[in-house]
């Protein structure tokens, strides 16, 4: 009874906490996650049985490994021996060794263990505990990180290597630590909160593991020891799992308020995925056994950080301030679609503003208005901290702005047509966010060029349209993005009262890493949905080739870019070869002699342009498409505005290997100096600071 009437008070505190941090609402879908029926597993996560028979089996060796796995046992064999199977079956891209810390077991775990090839087994004399057994293991470890751990857990496939990627992707990263499943499949840990009074709160426990809120690096406050990596050198300086919270519970929480004393940061990394069957170990009863400790060491965690403990989110804030109490505060990025880095520029230019974000501390959701985007994209942008909102889990944004409008910092709307849609909402919605408008480049720029150049009256009326649709936005948002020192000049002609930035393409310096000697062919680099390089390309298959391969008989030109199939059989032949969307341009770019520009009308900055400079690449190109690029013709650039220049510029680039390396080098110049991450960095900072 007395059992029974402690359990009772333990569930009324989670429910009233519950319904403190959730609401009602969020209480009440939290009890039908609970106690719904599931299955003991989910298929999907390939679990190795429990049951099965011993069989002696070898775990990776490394002579010198970069990563040591300390495991801490008490008993529980058939689950050591399941997560030491998992273990090989897996393996990583990093070496590592395993180290088992027997800890006094009550059953012949060291003898099965013993039989296990390739694992160093420690036997610890009397119980120590798991805090005693984790730091008896890191003292014999070898490895630059250390990773602690469980017994009852089994890896999967890129787990090690998940969060190894953390580190080099967040030099400030102290420790990062896996998303937690239970075997049936539920979230069981996408990180931990901290509250001001030490309680703890175990983020997205019982929720559905894919879903995009829990699909993103982020920082948090702290992870659970059942799977943490961190430096060896830095768990070293923390002087290690604190003994005063022998012999559990608490510790993992202290290690991290500990490594964030040294000014690094604890992330939580959702590509890193561990099965842990939770209590398996010391129960779940918090008034008996080793989780009683959970209770008692809470205090002491108290009194330890009692003057850092302040800065924590109050008892009682939402778990949707709480989770994000860290970051700078919020912003909500809308594009038409998910951004896909080889698809377009457009893209990679987006998703570097969006690592950009990230860096500088905001909690970041993206929103692709067609409401679409794969778990292959919504990891790419998990990686960089970005939380997708897309179908099932959100369905339009009029309704997600209803309900979170008011956590918004800032806004940002991608595109005229996106913009068009959504900036009253904004206004009514987060009246206190800064609504910024992101033009890629002046649609109507592009649309009234293309009508002068085909003297088509419907195109000269839709570009009209769009220049009204476009100034009207720039008038009435907070701040306006645009790609090029052209555009904003141009801007302040039409709207000297608007307030407009330069956000330029965002390119990394990849150098230039084949001499001339070793360069023949030409590139094209673009997609043929995008008009003005559809027009270019059938500038190119029906003249500048034509004339190029009767001088170079020999020459061949490589577009690199999505095409339609009926589009590449009108577009065959000799010399021209469509390739279609490539997962990597570095292996074109590394061994072509130039890369051709030829666009006839457009807007913004070119990706193309820049994306072939970063690889030391010259560039032959029209008037048009160096717009706004701070390029000088004969010195960063070769310029063409008809077939016979191109022909002229490759016939120079082909026979003077000085100029080409003049261009090459310029190039690079060109990038490092405008089309930097420093210099889009610098623009982000005057608008959202």
């Amino acid at each position: 009874m007395s059992w029974r009437l402690k359990r009772l008070s333990y569930l009324l505190q989670r429910t009233r906490g519950s319904f403190v941090l959730r609401g009602w609402r969020g209480t009440l879908a939290r009890m039908r996650q609970e106690f719904q029926s599931r299955p003991e597993h989910d298929e999907d996560l390939s679990l190795l049985p429990l049951g099965e028979p011993f069989a002696p089996f070898v775990l990776p060796v490394a002579e010198k490994p970069r990563v040591s796995i300390v495991i801490p046992i008490h008993g529980k064999l058939a689950y050591t021996v399941a997560c030491l199977r998992s273990l090989a079956r897996h393996g990583a891209q990093a070496s590592f060794e395993v180290i088992v810390v027997d800890d006094a077991s009550p059953d012949d775990s060291a003898s099965v263990l013993a039989q296990v090839t390739g694992l160093q087994l420690l036997h610890n004399e009397d119980n120590l505990g798991f805090i005693g057994s984790c730091n008896a293991g890191a003292a014999m470890a070898r490895g630059e990180f250390l990773l602690f751990l469980n017994n009852d857990t089994q890896v999967t496939s890129g787990w090690l290597d998940a969060l190894l990627r953390c580190f080099t992707e967040r030099t400030d990263c102290g420790i990062a630590g896996s998303r937690l499943v239970y075997p049936d499949g539920r979230l069981q840990e996408a990180g931990g909160l901290v509250f001001a009074d030490g309680s703890c709160w175990a983020t997205g426990r019982f929720e559905l593991r894919d879903a995009p809120a829990f699909r993103y690096r982020r920082e948090t406050d702290y992870v659970s020891g059942a799977s943490l990596l961190i430096r060896h050198e830095v768990f070293q300086r923390v002087g290690g799992f604190d003994t005063r919270y022998a012999p559990a519970y608490y510790e993992d929480t202290d290690l991290a308020f500990a490594v964030r004393q040294l000014g690094l940061r604890v992330y939580y990394e959702p590509a890193s995925t561990v099965i842990h069957c939770e209590g398996i170990t010391a129960g779940t009863d918090l008034t008996s056994g080793v989780k009683r400790h959970q209770v008692i060491n809470q205090a002491k965690f108290v009194d330890k950080w009692k003057a850092v403990l302040p800065a924590q989110p109050p008892v009682g804030a939402p778990l949707e301030r709480a989770v994000r109490w860290r970051a700078r505060g919020r912003i909500l990025v809308v594009d038409t679609m998910t951004p896909e880095p080889a698809r377009d520029s457009g893209s990679l230019r987006l998703s570097a503003i969006l690592r950009l974000l990230g860096e500088q501390g905001w909690s970041t959701s993206f929103l692709p208005d067609d409401g679409r985007a794969s778990m292959h994209e919504i990891t790419a942008l998990g990686s960089l901290g970005i939380e997708v909102l897309c179908r099932p889990w959100v369905s339009e944004l009029p309704g997600w702005l209803r309900e979170h409008g008011a956590e918004l910092h800032a806004v940002i709307l991608c595109r005229h047509t996106v913009a068009g849609q959504y900036a009253d909402l904004v206004r009514k919605h987060a009246p206190q966010a800064k609504l910024l408008f992101d033009t890629v480049d002046l649609h109507f720029l592009r649309e009234q060029r293309a009508a002068e150049l085909s003297g088509n009256s419907a195109m000269a009326r839709q570009a009209e349209a769009s220049r009204r649709s476009e100034l009207a936005l720039i008038d009435q948002c907070d701040a306006t993005f645009v790609v090029s020192s052209h555009e904003q000049a141009l801007l302040a002609q039409m709207l000297p009262q608007a307030r407009v930035e330069v956000l330029s393409n965002i390119h990394d310096v990849h150098g230039c890493r084949h001499p001339h000697a070793e360069r023949k062919h030409l590139v094209f680099i673009g997609g043929y949905g995008h008009p003005p390089n559809s027009d270019a390309i059938r500038w190119i298959a029906g003249e500048i080739l034509p004339r190029l391969r009767e001088v170079l008989p020999d020459i061949r030109l490589h577009v690199l870019g999505d095409m339609p199939d009926p589009v590449r059989r009108e577009l065959a032949a000799p010399g021209l070869e469509l390739h279609g969307r490539v997962a990597d341009l570095a292996p074109w770019l590394d061994n072509c002699l130039a890369s051709l520009a030829p666009l006839r009308f457009g807007a913004g900055v070119k990706g193309k342009i820049n994306m072939a400079m970063s690889h030391g690449v010259p560039v032959i190109a029209t008037t048009i498409a160096v717009e706004g690029m701070q390029l000088s013709d004969g010195i960063d650039v070769l310029v063409a505005d008809d077939a016979s220049a191109f022909v002229d510029a490759v016939l120079r680039l082909q026979r003077d290997k000085t100029l080409w390396q003049q261009l090459s080098e310029h190039g690079l110049g060109n990038v490092r100096q405008h089309f930097s991450a420093a210099a889009a960095a610098a623009a982000l900072h005057r608008v959202l600071d």
